[in-house]
């Protein structure tokens, strides 16, 4: 089920962030990700985050600062699940417009954002990797 975070969750949803990255962004050196764990240790807790949570446990979560989807990250084991789609429908019920980033490289996520009805509205540069990216954009309506 979904709920609002709480400071407990901050370790727990770390850890799904630092593993979730490094999974599907294999094409940026994982120190990228551990290097930039304690940035996202302090700005977490200042987005609007939702966990779910299973059993006791949490197995995924969002954050979302302002209308921009900072990120969807799911538990490897519990990834294909619903468990994201679950979360972005919150999301969408939360707000009425969602913005995100996704790398042009990582396939499986652009391609969940699209079927659930994101656009493309711009191709760009990520200045901190390099890497191209989209950014993609879903209205309620």
């Amino acid at each position: 089920m979904v709920r609002d975070y709480r400071p407990s969750d901050l370790d727990r949803i770390l850890k799904i962030w630092l593993q979730a990255n490094i999974q599907a962004h294999d094409f940026i050196d994982r120190s990228y990700w551990e290097e930039n764990s304690g940035l996202v240790r302090q700005l977490l807790p200042q987005a609007r985050v939702f966990v779910w949570e299973q059993g006791g446990e949490i197995q995924g979560f969002a954050g979302i600062v302002e209308e921009n989807i900072e990120g969807i990250f799911v538990s490897e084991q519990y990834r294909s699940k619903g468990i994201g789609a679950a979360l972005l429908r919150e999301a969408k019920r939360r707000f009425p417009r969602l913005t995100l980033q996704v790398y042009q490289k990582n396939r499986r996520a652009f391609l969940f954002y699209q079927r659930e009805g994101f656009t493309v509205a711009e191709e760009k540069t990520d200045p901190a990797t390099g890497e191209m990216e989209y950014q993609m954009l879903w209205e309620k309506g």
